[in-house]
């Protein structure tokens, strides 16, 4: 008998699955690529929430083990998919300059903004009040890291490419039955997938759509991650990802004319050069309306878990969560209640 069964790897449920690893936990994952928020996410990690220059709830933990985490994959897959890099918030005028300076003297965010005001000057775009600087940030390439680790797990023989049948689970008190697999416990990481669950599936999930380009710009020379009402970031010759919209009510992950129309504006607002679309994509992000992810166990069905709702921050949040739901399963480590689905008990 296994110990887990993992439906979904996305960043949820390959960061469940490397903790199970870790911890010498036997498995299976299932996954036919239905969903593909996280391979078409921006990646960037930043513990600051720069619309309002708040703290991130968490961030400080969040971050530490995912520094931990992406180095081990690095190490163990010998490919690179952290990157480091500062990300410079563009100011707009001297009251925001004097609110940045502001949050940079709260103890909780002292770490992570620097107190210097950056005026260095980029070919292509106009910045006269500057930039102020976020520390411990970078990106994720999400589609090299979820190409690499499920090429692993392929390796290893444990992950399936199937579509997951809800109606050939059997769950009894003591494991859950699928097929010709027989395991202790089953996680549900299926991303905004959740909605076709029926165990899961009145839980709040409202996903988020958004969409993203990838720009060719040989005039823009930046070498961070600018972040205005979007952001920009450096790929290498003159590529660039430019992204993200928000869109509440679209639930497909097709690139819509709306989108495109609407970050073309946004980068010609920001940058005085030309630039050619390369590629147009887009995904639904998991969110929740409470802004924490739904983490926990079915009330009516003990070894029946879920991971999920990580929403825009899945690269922070996903190796602290599934530690925490799986100290949770293992050891009955009480999950913080703000991520407990049980604040959502009415809802099954």
């Amino acid at each position: 008998m296994l110990d887990y069964i993992i439906v979904g790897s996305g960043l949820a449920g390959i960061a469940f699955a490397e903790t199970l690893i870790q911890n010498q936990k036997s498995f299976v994952v299932f996954d036919n690529q239905s969903q593909n928020s996280s391979r078409v996410a921006g990646g960037l990690y930043n513990p600051v929430i720069l619309k309002r220059f708040s703290q991130v709830w968490d961030a400080e933990r969040q971050l530490a083990l995912a520094n931990q985490f992406y180095a081990q994959i690095e190490a163990k897959l010998q490919v690179q998919v952290d990157f480091k890099m500062p990300i410079y918030r563009k100011f707009f005028s001297v009251e925001e300059q004097n609110n940045w300076f502001a949050a940079s003297d709260k103890p909780s965010l002292s770490p992570f903004l620097s107190t210097t005001i950056v005026h260095k000057k980029y070919k292509a775009i106009d910045s006269p009040f500057g930039y102020g600087e976020v520390l411990h940030t970078g990106y994720l390439d999400t589609d090299i890291f979820l190409n690499a680790y499920q090429s692993y797990l392929k390796s290893l023989a444990i992950l399936v490419p199937d579509a997951f049948l809800y109606e050939k689970l059997q769950i009894t008190d003591n494991m859950a039955l699928y097929e010709d697999f027989q395991a202790k416990h089953i996680v549900f990481a299926e991303g905004f997938g959740m909605h076709a669950n029926p165990y899961f599936k009145n839980l709040p999930l409202d996903g988020t759509k958004g969409e993203l380009f990838i720009i060719k710009a040989p005039d823009l020379d930046i070498d961070v991650i600018i972040n205005t009402s979007i952001f920009i970031l450096p790929l290498g010759n003159n590529l660039f990802k430019v992204g993200a919209t928000y869109n509440w009510e679209d639930k497909t992950d097709l690139p819509t004319e709306e989108g495109k129309v609407e970050l073309v504006e946004r980068i010609r607002e920001i940058l005085q050069c030309e630039f050619e679309i390369v590629s147009h994509f887009a995904g639904v992000r998991p969110t929740v309306n409470d802004r924490r992810p739904l983490l926990g166990t079915h009330p009516s069905h003990k070894n029946m878990h879920i991971l999920n709702g990580l929403g825009t921050r899945g690269v922070m949040l996903a190796p602290a969560m599934a530690l925490d739901l799986f100290e949770y399963i293992e050891s009955q480590k009480p999950l913080d209640k703000s991520v407990d689905i049980r604040r959502y008990i009415t809802s099954f």
